[in-house]
C-alpha cells in the first residue's frame, strides 16, 4: 500500500487521474525545489525537469512551463504572447492563483485553469519531470502532454542563441 500524498499535491493527483495521465506522483526524500536538485534527485538531465514558473501579466497570472536549462526571456515571451510585460509572480500572487507554493508548483491542481506555455525546448526529451504540489513532489510526464493538461502553448521561452 502507498503512503499518502501531501494535501497539497491531492488536487495534482486527482486532475493526472481525470486527464488519464499514465505517470503518478512520486514523493522524493530531498527538496526538488530546484531544476538541479530535482535531475539530480531523479538522474536525469537538468533540461528534463519543467519548472512551472508564474508570472503576471496584463493583471492575470499567466505560468510558463520551462526546461530546467532555460530562463525565460520575459520580454521576448510577452511579444511572442501579444501580452503586457510578464513581472515575477510574488510567493502571495503564486500560492492564490496555484494553491500551491514556489518550489513545488505543478502544472495543473489549480483552483482555475491559468493561461500556459511550454517550453518547446521540453520537447527534446522523451520523459520530462514537473512538480506536483510540493518541493518533495514530481511526475513523469511529456512535453505533449503539458500542453494537453494544461491547454497551454508550445513556444520558446528563452531567447535565441546568436550563432
Amino acid at each position: 500500500m502507498s503512503s499518502p500524498l501531501p494535501a497539497r499535491s491531492e488536487p495534482v493527483a486527482r486532475a493526472l487521474e481525470a486527464a488519464a495521465v499514465p505517470g503518478r506522483i512520486r514523493e522524493l526524500s530531498a527538496s526538488a525545489r530546484t531544476a538541479d536538485r530535482a535531475a539530480e534527485a531523479l538522474g536525469c538531465p537538468v533540461g528534463a525537469i519543467a519548472n512551472s514558473l508564474v508570472f503576471v501579466s496584463d493583471g492575470e497570472p499567466v505560468l510558463v512551463m520551462t526546461s530546467g536549462r532555460h530562463r525565460v526571456d520575459t520580454a521576448a515571451l510577452a511579444a511572442r504572447l501579444g501580452r503586457g510585460p510578464l513581472l515575477r509572480a510574488t510567493p502571495e500572487q503564486v500560492r492564490e492563483a496555484t494553491g500551491q507554493a514556489i518550489g513545488g508548483v505543478a502544472p495543473v491542481g489549480h483552483p482555475r485553469r491559468l493561461p500556459a506555455v511550454v517550453d518547446e525546448a521540453l520537447a527534446d526529451y522523451d520523459e520530462v519531470w514537473a512538480a506536483g504540489g510540493t518541493p518533495h513532489t514530481v511526475f513523469p510526464t511529456t512535453a505533449d502532454e503539458l500542453v494537453r493538461l494544461t491547454g497551454g502553448r508550445l513556444m520558446p521561452v528563452a531567447s535565441p542563441v546568436a550563432s
